[in-house]
């Protein structure tokens, strides 16, 4: 009987193709929104995950407290000096700990002037921590090393992307600031515009080339214990070594466990504004739909009639405008899914070319089917008040209305 019923209600959507492709539009609109919005939320929170996972949880990172801003710039007086990374370096559970610096440079190369993010890199054993926690890897050359003054690595932008055509190589000079500086080494893409497009020299070179003694932007420390006790110790120490007030600290301990709650927590949050947003789609699409059957059971009045005058029972009659309305529903989420993929994988496309790797699209099962099942259920809700007026005809009266 359900056979039948489904094979009556498409030959009836055939029927009438234009209504029933303006039907499902709204549908599919709000389909193709939330599937290519969460399909790039969900592969943005995998790429996160799996960089952090790249770090390890015994990673901590420390800096001042201050505005907002690009590497380099100075929007507080607070700062990390060389005393600071030697309380760090004591604390119980600190197996070893790093600084880092950040800026802005000047570059000149191949008759091109640009602007971009200069680290200054340490060149002795804490090096390997710097890398643990940025996750760099050589392609080609070599890393800095001790005596590298007018030693350069690139990131993989700067040196092969369209910053300074032609490709930068190895041995290649560059100038920062007006200096000279040779090219040793170029570093693997790892997928952030910003760690792409950076260059790195040593330590010294830095605080000569900028003019800044005895201060770190950010310290890192690695944990042989349980990160979040290190970092409470980490927390007490600093507070006394800069006399300042629990509650009115000038600096923040954060491990890669927090920031990776609070980047999902953005992103949670982000993901169901923008649903939020795309099920204004699907409220007027279901609307549509409602509007549609209304019309549809006005248009049929007398078929309904013929089909109670033969035997149909009110359930039935209930059961076919149903289905009918939920079929529209599903059409609309299928050709919904279809859209919502293809616009994610060209979003992904489209961001890649900018260097940012880390957004990909995701697929999970349960975006696919849900996406599916909620469309149907959009449409077979709204059609539930039409559906029922229609199975409420009578049939004398259903067979003279004209």
């Amino acid at each position: 009987m359900i056979d039948e019923f489904i094979k009556l209600s498409i030959g009836t959507l055939r029927k009438r193709k234009l209504r029933s492709w303006l039907t499902m539009l709204g549908i599919f609109i709000g389909i193709a929104a939330i599937v290519s919005l969460i399909s790039l939320g969900q592969g943005l929170k995998i790429s996160v995950e799996e960089e952090f996972a790249k770090l390890g949880t015994d990673k901590l990172l420390i800096q001042a407290k201050g505005g907002f801003g690009p590497p380099g710039s100075d929007l507080s007086t607070n700062y990390l000096a060389d005393d600071d990374l030697r309380v760090i370096e004591s604390v119980l559970g600190v197996d070893e700990a790093a600084g880092l610096l950040s800026g802005s440079v000047k570059v000149e190369a191949n008759d091109k002037v640009r602007y971009t993010y200069l680290a200054g890199m340490p060149t002795d054993k804490s090096l390997s921590l710097i890398k643990e926690f940025m996750y760099f890897k050589v392609e080609e050359g070599r890393e800095l090393k001790d005596g590298d003054k007018h030693k350069v690595v690139l990131g993989n932008r700067i040196a092969k992307g369209d910053l300074f055509k032609p490709n930068l190589k190895i041995r290649d000079r560059i100038e920062l600031n007006g200096e000279s500086f040779k090219v040793v080494g170029i570093y693997e893409a790892i997928g952030s515009s910003q760690d792409d497009s950076s260059i790195f020299i040593s330590e010294d070179a830095y605080r000569e080339l900028l003019d800044e003694d005895d201060k770190w932007d950010i310290i890192i420390a690695k944990a042989s214990q349980d990160p979040d006790v290190v970092a409470d110790r980490i927390e007490k120490k600093l507070r006394k070594h800069r006399n300042v007030e629990e509650g009115k600290e000038d600096f923040e301990v954060s491990t890669t466990a927090e920031f990776l709650d609070a980047v999902t927590n953005v992103l949670g949050i982000l993901n169901v504004f923008l649903v939020g947003i795309a099920g204004i789609s699907l409220i007027v699409g279901g609307i549509g739909i409602m509007n549609t059957m209304y019309t549809s059971v006005l248009e049929r009045t007398q078929e309904v009639g013929v089909m109670k005058a033969i035997g149909a029972k009110n359930r039935d009659v209930w059961a076919i405008f149903l289905i009918e309305s939920g079929i529209l529903g599903f059409l609309g989420g299928l050709i919904g899914v279809i859209i919502g993929v293809v616009v994610a994988k060209l979003a992904e496309f489209i961001i890649a070319q900018t260097g940012n790797s880390i957004i990909k699209a995701a697929m999970p099962w349960w975006l696919i089917v849900g996406a599916l099942l909620f469309s149907f259920l959009v449409g077979a809700v709204s059609g539930v008040a039409p559906a029922y007026r229609a199975s409420k005809l009578k049939p004398t009266e259903a067979l003279r209305y004209e």
